[in-house]
């Protein structure tokens, strides 16, 4: 079987490696190169979301299933095509040596011809569906689960070097607090001031911080004391 992946960004290079050493035949094009792509099975494209319905308007009619790798959007940016699927993995792939060994396990999002579940499962992932409807929800989980979490540990990260620590001394700690999630579920896991409604340590912690630090401090304190909340109300009932 041979596939086409169009973008040689982060995406396109990991699913390239992993397709390749499932042994199939890879080809990686750039998007300017349409009208040289070859003729395949697959046609990938793993550009950016805002250029996909483009990006597929400008390939030449083909056999091939036509699929793009976006978590929020439908099967409607590949309008046009007879043959049209979609297969997004839920994992952050930094880079193509490194993503091509984390899609192994991981979930994919698939839509469409049955061969996108196919080529998800060639390559040891594991497929999913789920209705047009919660695409976007399903995105933005995905965003708060692996984007906003580099964030939140960059923002650790800079109040650490202003007291001569690094982000490295408490990567520890956020791995513990992912291991409790994980193992007793999100609600058993919190501690801190917040699970304890200590509102005089969270205010102390307020006036410490930079000002440009707060807003996401607050945004953050607001949501763990109602999750502290409901930790203390099930421990009462």
């Amino acid at each position: 079987m041979r596939i086409v992946i169009i973008g040689a960004g982060r995406a396109g290079t990991s699913l390239a490696g992993a397709f390749h050493r499932a042994g199939y035949d890879v080809t990686v094009c750039h998007h300017d190169e349409l009208h040289t792509v070859p003729s395949a099975d697959a046609i990938l494209l793993c550009v950016p979301d805002d250029a996909i319905a483009t990006i597929a308007s400008l390939l030449p009619p083909t056999d091939a299933v036509v699929m793009h790798v976006a978590g929020s959007r439908t099967l409607d940016v590949l309008n046009g095509h007879e043959r049209v699927a979609s297969m997004h993995p839920l994992v952050a792939l930094p880079n193509g040596d490194v993503g091509q060994r984390r899609l192994k396990g991981s979930v994919f999002a698939v839509a469409g011809d049955p061969l996108a579940t196919e080529l998800v499962l060639a390559i040891g992932g594991r497929p999913i569906t789920l209705r047009d409807e919660d695409r976007v929800a399903y995105h933005a989980a995905a965003c708060i689960a692996a984007n906003h979490l580099v964030t939140l540990l960059h923002s650790v990260g800079t109040l650490a070097e202003g007291i001569g620590m690094s982000l490295e001394d408490f990567l520890p700690l956020a791995q513990s607090a992912i291991d409790d999630a994980a193992s007793m579920g999100t609600l058993a896991a919190l501690t801190g001031p917040a699970s304890r409604g200590d509102l005089a340590t969270i205010d102390a912690h307020l006036a410490a911080l930079p000002d440009e630090a707060r807003p996401l401090y607050v945004a953050l304190a607001n949501e763990a004391l109602a999750l502290g909340e409901s930790q203390r109300a099930r421990t009462r009932s």
